[in-house]
């Protein structure tokens, strides 16, 4: 090391050409390298979809998802598999375990599905298997394009824009909603088809028939060779009416004497609005490593293009737009870095004069452009994670440049030339900063193995940390040394200074004055009782510790965020139809539609997925601002409010949450293997929770009260008239959705189109399912005769959880109460219930995450404290030594608590978490300077006392500069301020702020609490190891006075 940095100094210009590169090169990859708000978390989920037109959900639970179940059961490496059936599908979702490759698991699970498919009906169309992407769950980007134009006119310029937006590199894909799929409906005259004797399995026989492409071969004459094809593919409408369906003699009769044909759309199940004009809604999903900033901005110009071809009436409405936000974050965040580096060199300019801030402040862009060129090496991105890290690095990166420098300011001031000056500097603390930056990177070390959503999610921070980390190690020893030895000069300007720099070097204590002179002073007359002093230092601790569990405002998952958008969910019960639901939907859209705190307001008609079964539609609303409206919890109070009189509704309010984790805080899901025991037990727990104050919108998924009409056949009966099962679903079908009898493919469209035939609407309803006749041999027979008609419980889904059904319970929490609180209350009140023991209730949502979480920070904190003490066991080979640098770590951490404890903050599991481990690697590294210097006293045969208060004076202008810059720089995210310097803006509690602002309190708490009690309490601790090595030695005999009252340094 010695030899590196000799050599660095002694090839100035080459240092000099290397730091200009890793200037240049650092600045060009942060212009290139992709920028997303939040990273692109990979989620070690596969989704497997099933459709099947008109199935049960409790038939899709027998015939789809348990055979695809049996199959999935034996894959490795699944933490959970979950199911749900419902009408028309069902689909299976397996969870991995955290480093299990998505590639290979994507693999296994499409060959288990194809081992499964022999099992499936043969109406069921294709499973789908794809992997779950963030980016897929939170487009980038929604178009909304709305307009008073034909639908089927805003459908096409919907798929059409879906083909060009597809089309650029950084877009993965595009989903569209609101659109409808096409149809080609068929409308039959029922009396036409019974006179005619025509069943609906005749009709599909013929047009499967007559529906192909048949290729004949090819016809070798000898005297050439001719391919020869039967083309018979439905291409109009026109095909389909001149197809024969009945022939009797010369008498036949076609589909267009029995039947309309017209090109449209299967029945709408929702509807879609914006600004209360009908839309069609676009997604737009970015490529994994995309940038999000350029991706937009090509959408914004292939709209441009586009709309020159539009109809004037159609307005696109742009909504989510994460480039705005990444704008507003990366502009917050860069701010709030300009304001944490010039806090920091106003400090080092006041005590070390401005060209050696100077020489310390070059660290702080070089780390940061070296470590932004590891990560876009590395093919990480720019997010939030990163940008916060680089921030909680500015006031470390200078800590070593810090000590070099101030040590040579000391050198130079003793009368060194500025060249021997660093020199000796670096070589002097180039194995205690070595050390310090190595108990940072072992602390930080053991977050990158952190498993599951969230530890991917926060993974950034300890990649970046370590990457600038190391990067202020080189720059420390080797850049600034050089430039020092070139540039450098005295800070102490005045003969006063250099006297009071001489006097803690080798002068008499007594001499120096001001600020170090006191503390000194102070020292001195604890340093006489030193078992009290730290006897008292550890009481206080204690004492913090105790108030923390007596008065403390609990646990947290994730720190809340100011949101950018928001919806309601609208609940109402009863067996509504599409267009029933839609007024209802109409009645809440028009009470918020006037607020002028929303920038555009989306309606949607219908559930979604994960909705409980009495939802009926969803608004959302795209926030403006939010330094130009009230905070959320706000409005939605007043969007509640206005809804509050409308009869027969529920309307909940969401906001989506920060960070990792699902929709709802608390979760609970019951399983068991008896279903019946499900629906009380749900019960029984819906009613503690309704009971429980401080939770809102409260819901399970017991299914509602509703009917469905089960049509059974007598099959005997049946029998006698020559008809089955099969013949009387398809003449059911003609009543409901319709007989599917084919598929065809026009030019103008993309995928191949259901041919369906229906009876007219008139003769679509409940009635007339009694009056359907079917034929046999002795004429139509009503199937009255062998078919009864039954009410039943209507059941939407049913859920399944690793084989098992299962039914959840969920609920928010009112603003201001912690949800892990109302966890526990729920749990003692659900204890108290007597469960039946065959029923298992699990607490999963952020209770879950929790505990995930809280057991891998705990293990990280073991790991990271142990790493640091190898580490400084191998620096200063005294194991007594490494325990008294570790005591820093216990009291930053009563630092971060006495911090939660003053400003009643909660403990954020997560943020609060990480804080404690970061100043683990942090807090150390004052001590590390302070001890290092004090054995190399001790070396010297300075008496015990001496050498601990000369080490004190020496060393306490370095310990608290790197403090104070530490603190400095996570200032303005402590505050919550911005500043931006360039547009003259301030603003407070911003949404980038709150992100942060609970761990940068922590790390400046924790420090600054821990550096003034380990100022008092580290030479104490000196000083009882110096005086019970000393009563040791005597008791053993080998006791030698030196120096007057102390021996070398031992271990």
């Amino acid at each position: 090391m010695k030899t590196l940095i000799a050599a660095a100094i002694d090839h100035g210009r080459t240092v000099l050409l290397a730091l200009v590169f890793i200037l240049v090169a650092g600045a060009a990859v942060y212009q290139s390298i992709p920028k997303e708000a939040e990273p692109d978390v990979e989620i070690p989920y596969i989704y497997v979809s099933m459709s099947h037109e008109g199935i049960s959900p409790e038939d899709g639970e027998r015939l789809l998802v348990r055979p695809v179940e049996q199959e999935l059961r034996a894959l490795e490496g699944v933490k959970e598999m979950t199911a749900s059936a419902y009408e028309g599908g069902a689909n299976v979702t397996l969870e991995f375990y955290a480093g299990v490759p998505t590639d290979k698991a994507l693999q296994d699970v499409r060959d288990k599905v194809d081992a499964a498919k022999a099992e499936l009906p043969e109406e069921t169309d294709e499973p789908v298997v794809r992997e779950v992407k963030i980016s897929r769950v939170d487009p980038m980007l929604v178009l909304n394009l709305s307009g008073n134009i034909p639908e089927r006119m805003l459908f096409t310029i919907a798929r059409d824009l879906k083909e060009r937006i597809e089309g650029l590199p950084g877009v993965l894909e595009v989903e569209l909603a609101g659109i409808r799929e096409e149809l080609m409906e068929v409308v039959v005259d029922p009396l036409a088809m019974e006179s005619y004797g025509i069943t609906p399995s005749e009709l599909f026989q013929l047009v499967d028939r007559n529906n192909r492409l048949v290729a004949a071969g090819a016809l070798d004459t000898g005297q050439g060779r001719f391919p020869v094809k039967v083309p018979g593919v439905f291409e109009t409408a026109a095909d389909v009416l001149n197809m024969p369906v009945k022939v009797d003699g010369d008498r036949v009769v076609h589909f267009k004497d029995i039947a309309t044909v017209r090109r449209t759309y299967k029945d709408a199940t929702s509807y879609a609005r914006i600004d209360g004009r009908p839309a069609v809604g676009l997604e737009v999903v970015k490529r994994s490593g995309a940038n999000i900033i350029s991706t937009i901005d090509g959408v914004r110009d292939v709209i441009a293009d586009e709309r020159q071809a539009w109809p004037p009436d159609l307005t696109v409405t742009f909504s989510r737009d994460k480039s705005k936000d990444i704008e507003s974050m990366l502009s917050d965040l860069q701010n709030n870095v300009l304001s944490a580096v010039l806090l920091v060199f106003v400090v080092i300019i006041g005590i070390l004069g401005l060209r050696n801030a100077l020489l310390v402040g070059v660290a702080i862009p070089g780390s940061f452009l070296m470590a932004i060129l590891i990560l876009g090496t590395a093919g990480l991105t720019i997010n939030i994670v990163v940008l916060f890290s680089l921030i909680m690095s500015v006031g470390m990166l200078v800590d070593g440049a810090i000590v070099v420098t101030e040590l040579a300011d000391r050198k130079m001031a003793e009368g060194l030339p500025r060249r021997e000056a660093y020199l000796e500097a670096a070589r002097r603390m180039a194995w205690p900063i070595t050390a310090s930056t190595m108990t940072t990177i072992a602390a930080f070390a053991p977050l990158i193995f952190w498993p599951g959503i969230t530890g991917e999610f926060m993974s950034y921070l300890p990649s970046t940390l370590m990457a600038t980390r190391a990067a202020s190690l080189i720059m420390a020893l080797v850049v600034d040394p050089t430039l020092g030895g070139l540039f450098g000069g005295s800070g102490a300007v005045s003969e006063r200074s250099r006297a009071q720099l001489a006097a803690a070097e080798a002068g008499d204590l007594e001499d120096i004055k001001g600020f170090t002179g006191t503390y000194v002073q102070f020292l001195n007359r604890a340093l006489n009782k030193p078992w009290l002093t730290a006897g008292a230092i550890t009481g206080l601790l204690v004492a913090v510790f105790v108030a923390y569990g007596m008065f403390g405002r609990g646990v947290e998952f994730f720190p809340d965020v100011e949101p950018e958008f928001a919806s309601i969910k609208v609940a109402a019960r009863g067996d509504l139809s599409t267009d029933e639901k839609d007024a209802i939907v109409r009645s809440v859209e028009r009470r918020v539609l006037g607020m002028e705190e929303f920038e555009s307001v989306y309606a949607r008609t219908g559930s979604g997925s994960g909705d409980r079964e009495d939802i009926i539609g969803t608004i959302q609303f795209q926030f403006v601002d939010w330094e130009l409206r009230r905070p959320a919890d706000e409005i939605l109070a007043e969007v509640r409010e206005r809804t509050a009189d409308l009869p027969g509704i529920e309307v909940q309010t969401q906001t989506p949450r920060a960070g990792p984790g699902g929709e709802k805080p608390i979760s609970i899901q019951v399983s068991s293997r008896y279903p019946a025991l499900l629906d009380p037990t749900v019960a029984a727990i819906r009613g503690v929770m309704d009971h429980t104050p401080g939770l809102e919108d409260v819901e399970d998924s017991r299914p509602l009260p509703g009917i469905e009409w089960r049509v059974r056949v007598d099959r005997a009966q049946a029998a006698r008239f020559g008809a089955d099962v099969a013949l009387v679903g398809n003449t059911i079908q003609l009543v409901t959705n319709g007989v599917k009898i084919g598929e065809y493919r026009p030019d103008d469209a993309d995928e191949e189109i259901d041919i369906r035939v229906r009876y007219p609407f008139g003769s679509r309803s409940l009635d007339q399912i009694d009056k359907l006749r079917v034929p046999s041999d002795d004429g139509l027979v009503p199937i009255a005769n062998f078919v009864s008609r039954d009410p039943a419980q209507k059941v939407t889904t049913i859920d399944r959880t690793d084989m098992r059904r299962t039914m959840t319970l969920a609920a928010d929490v009112a603003p201001g109460v912690l949800a892990a609180d109302k966890v526990i209350e729920i749990r003692d009140a659900v204890d108290a219930l007597g469960l039946d023991a065959r029923v298992d209730v699990t607490f999963r949502g952020d209770d879950e995450d929790q505990r995930e979480a809280s057991e891998f920070l705990s293990k990280a904190m073991m790991v990271a404290v142990f790493i640091i003490a190898i580490i400084l066991v191998t620096q200063f080979n005294s194991l007594f030594q490494a325990f008294l640098i570790l005591t820093a770590v216990v009291f930053s951490t009563g630092g971060v608590l006495l911090g939660h404890l003053v400003t009643q903050r909660p403990f954020g599991i997560v943020m609060s978490g990480i804080g404690v481990i970061a100043l683990a690697g942090i807090v150390v590294n004052n001590n590390i300077v302070l001890i290092d210097t004090f054995n190399q006293l001790r070396q010297q045969n300075m008496p015990l006392r001496e050498a601990v208060l000369r080490t004190c004076a020496q060393r306490l202008r370095p310990v608290l500069l790197t403090t104070v810059t530490t603190i400095l720089g996570l200032m303005p995210m402590v505050l919550g301020i911005n500043i931006d310097l360039i547009g003259r803006h301030i603003t407070v509690g911003g949404p980038s702020a709150q992100w942060w602002t609970q761990l940068s309190s922590a790390v400046a708490g924790g420090l600054a609490f821990a550096t003034v009690l380990t100022l008092v309490l580290t030479p104490s601790l000196l000083m009882i190891q110096g005086r019970v090595l000393r009563a040791w030695r005597k008791w053993r005999g080998t006791y030698v006075p030196a120096g007057g009252d102390g021996a070398p340094a031992a271990g």
